[in-house]
């Protein structure tokens, strides 16, 4: 299933998770594998301060394996469905393993790319402000409560 996660950095935790990504060790030890890395390169800084992405969980629970990985760095404020369950092949048991390959939610994923701004990028302007590109500092700031 693809769910749509919408989650803040915990106060502090910016300069870990931004080293975890360059380093690629996000996410190191879960069966997700690389899924992190794509989740963050796809992620999108909305104006209420929140990161948005995309990703696929095969758990009986949404994001039960991915979940202590996230929590180590992102408050989880919201995890929803990305599209409806009933249309889901892995879901309905037609096809296991679908969403590995499945563009069900290339609309929603087209549409996010048009929502804040690129949240690694707005990471690194806040981590390393003289470093980001020339393009950043119009971004939203991400804001921890």
């Amino acid at each position: 299933m693809r769910y749509l996660v919408r989650a803040k950095v915990k106060p502090g935790r910016e300069a870990d998770l931004l080293r975890a990504i360059e380093q690629d060790t996000l996410g190191a030890g879960s069966v997700a594998g690389g899924e992190y890395l794509r989740n963050m390169g796809g992620a999108r800084l909305c104006d209420d301060g929140t990161a948005r992405w995309v990703e696929v969980c095969f758990c009986a629970e949404p994001l039960q394996e991915e979940r202590p990985y996230w929590e180590q760095f992102f408050e989880l404020e919201r995890v929803q469905d990305a599209h409806s369950r009933k249309h889901c092949r892995d879901e309905t048991g037609e096809e296991p393993w679908a969403c590995c390959e499945c563009d069900c939610t290339a609309r929603l994923e087209q549409q996010m790319r048009t929502w804040g701004s690129s949240f690694l990028e707005a990471l690194r302007e806040v981590v390393n402000p003289s470093q980001a590109a020339p393009s950043v500092p119009s971004a939203p700031r991400i804001q921890n409560r």
